[in-house]
């Protein structure tokens, strides 16, 4: 194998400065270690996770980050010190993210990208979702009887991986607002391969609760032991397939993954399942990340902005913030039974759009401008009832070239997300993913490959009708995905957040706003609010094991129906505060997972 510390501008010594911080990290785990396998058993793919301690808000003066795992934080950190921007950070952690959070995102996924540029007061858009390969065919996801296959059976294999997008968006971003050379955001990454981190207790119960990882060579032989064992936290995991992976694509670029040996690689890798697979070499060579139009609106005195499609994430949260807009959300008590009833009436709203009108907008004429008016979400926001629960909603009438159907799939929350602002005011809200757990435990050159084709309708039509979410060559699917910026009157940084969970994410980021916003709490407060979900499916999800299943009597009685679940967000919120004359930050990691914020 070859020399990888001579990676250009790979810094050795710099990297090793580390360790003090990585040993630290490895005692919390083993400390925390049997707590942790006490958690109850999972329902969501990503699986529960236990509520961390109370945590307090991190404050800093210069700049900030926040993302889902500690060495991924520190990670960034260290660029920012280095004279990096948000975007350097930005890649910096979700090289580390591929490496010590893979169940949830890396570069063998997606991803979506909100950029604010302080100096032009401009929010700018990236897109980096995989694409459909150009042998997809709408009908791939059904049997012989033409019914769609289980999840599980379409998920699995390399037939459900898309084309990567997530290196060709970081470096579209990195050409427009990157400091340090690309090749520098790798070493934190590199390090840790080669020398090895310790499996963190929610990687550790992931391999546990996903023993189908063990029916792929590459994923049985990293995650487990010779005996077939789930290697316990705490475990030192080395992988220098992808320390060689990293310098490969530090050395020559996102073109080194596109295009050669490691696009080959990944090829070879999806045939080589025996599930079909159709993606091959020349469908990573022709991937194109996009830079997109950000989709903003007001909400009270602010500017919300948010990715729009193919993420229904922007437009569906920006819906629901307008809904509420018209309500006093500041007189009600936060997380009370009539707070929760307007937040869901309003989602609900949301969804009904999001699932019949939202989709690539390279394949489907999408009205993001209608469904963003905010002359028709006021007659939207008339629906509601302050009152009483208005049963399942109907989406509103928007014209569009074409009749489509409806596609109320949901894709699966194996996500992670990362906020930073850098010293120069600079924001990046990044939201990244390879859709369930694990992908589709397809392994390549020591990382994973998504299974976002499973984000497509796995049913193409609804009787004559065809889905507007169908799979199509070279399309990307409908996505979740919500990374937010938030701006003042005068156009300045507000807030950065998002957080995975499935088409959950929504309702979270919305909760979250409004938390942030309307009822004045501080980043970690807003982040740790027990969740309450609405998704137009006809029931009101409520957090398990938090305050919030008092109130399932007081919503019953409201007419909603009531279930209670594990919500496993991943919300991560940085906050400016501009008082006297001075800036502040304050961070927030949201306490469901085991991520941090640290600043400067």
């Amino acid at each position: 194998m070859p020399d990888i510390r001579r990676a250009r501008g790979f810094d050795l010594a710099r990297a090793l400065g580390h360790g003090a911080r990585l040993f630290a990290f490895s005692l919390i785990i083993a400390a925390g270690a049997s707590a942790y396998a006490q958690a109850p058993a999972p329902r969501a793919p990503e699986g529960a996770s236990t509520i961390a301690g109370p945590r307090v808000a991190v404050t800093a003066d210069r700049q900030m980050v926040v993302a889902a795992n500690p060495l991924a934080a520190d990670a960034g950190r260290q660029i920012l010190r280095q004279g990096g921007s948000a975007v350097d950070a930005a890649i910096a952690m979700q090289m580390v993210l591929t490496l010590v959070e893979p169940q949830s995102s890396g570069i063998g996924g997606g991803g979506f990208l909100l950029h604010y540029g302080a100096e032009r007061k401009r929010v700018d858009a990236y897109d980096g979702r995989e694409t459909a390969p150009a042998k997809a065919t709408a009908d791939m996801f059904l049997d012989a009887e033409g019914k769609p296959l289980a999840f599980n059976e379409a998920a699995l294999g390399g037939h459900a991986v898309g084309v990567p997008g997530v290196l060709r968006m970081l470096e579209l971003a990195h050409d427009e607002h990157g400091r340090l050379p690309w090749a520098r955001l790798f070493e934190p990454a590199m390090r840790l391969a080669l020398d090895g981190f310790p499996i963190s207790p929610r990687l550790a119960k992931q391999i546990a609760d996903t023993p189908q990882l063990k029916e792929f060579a590459a994923t049985r032989a990293y995650f487990f032991d010779a005996e077939g064992n789930p290697k316990p936290a705490g475990t030192r995991l080395a992988n220098p397939d992808l320390a060689e992976t990293f310098r490969v694509i530090a050395n020559g670029g996102a073109q080194a993954f596109y295009n050669g040996g490691l696009a080959r690689a990944v090829a070879k890798a999806v045939r080589e399942t025996g599930k079909g697979g159709v993606l091959t070499a020349d469908d990573l060579k022709t991937y194109r990340a996009l830079k997109r139009e950000a989709v903003c609106g007001p909400y009270r005195q602010l500017k919300i902005c948010g990715m729009g499609p193919p993420s229904s994430g922007g437009v569906t949260v920006l819906q629901a913030m307008t809904i509420l807009e018209r309500f006093d959300l500041r007189g009600l008590q936060p997380n009370s039974a009539p707070a929760i009833h307007l937040i869901a009436e309003a989602t609900k709203l949301a969804f009904a759009d999001r699932n019949r009108y939202l989709a690539d907008p390279e394949f489907e004429q999408i009205p993001v401008e209608r469904l963003t008016d905010r002359k028709y979400l006021a007659g939207r926001a008339k629906l509601v009832n302050a009152e009483r629960a208005s049963g399942r909603a109907e989406p509103g009438r928007v014209a569009t070239r074409a009749s489509r159907a409806a596609d109320t799939l949901s894709e699966l929350p194996a996500t992670s997300h990362l906020s930073v602002v850098d010293v120069a005011g600079n924001a990046v809200a990044f939201t990244t993913s390879v859709e369930r757990a694990f992908g589709s435990y397809v392994m390549a050159r020591g990382f994973l490959l998504n299974n976002q084709m499973t984000d497509f309708a796995l049913r193409p039509r609804d009787g004559d009708v065809p889905n507007i979410n169908r799979v199509e060559p070279g399309k990307r699917p409908r996505s979740s995905m919500a990374p937010t910026i938030v701006l003042d009157r005068e156009s300045r940084l507000v807030a950065a957040l998002g957080s995975p969970g499935g088409p959950r994410i929504i309702p979270y980021v919305v909760q979250t706003l409004v938390a942030s916003i309307d009822w004045n709490m501080d980043a970690q407060r807003a982040v740790a609010l027990p969740h309450a979900v609405s998704m137009n499916n006809g029931t009101i999800e409520l957090e398990r094991d938090t305050s919030l299943v008092n109130l399932a009597a007081d919503l019953k009685a409201l007419g909603h129906e009531v279930t209670l679940n594990h919500q496993t967000s991943g919300l991560s919120l940085i906050q400016v505060v501009r008082r006297q004359g001075q800036t502040r930050l304050i961070g927030g990691a949201d306490p469901r997972r085991e991520g941090e914020a640290l600043g400067d």
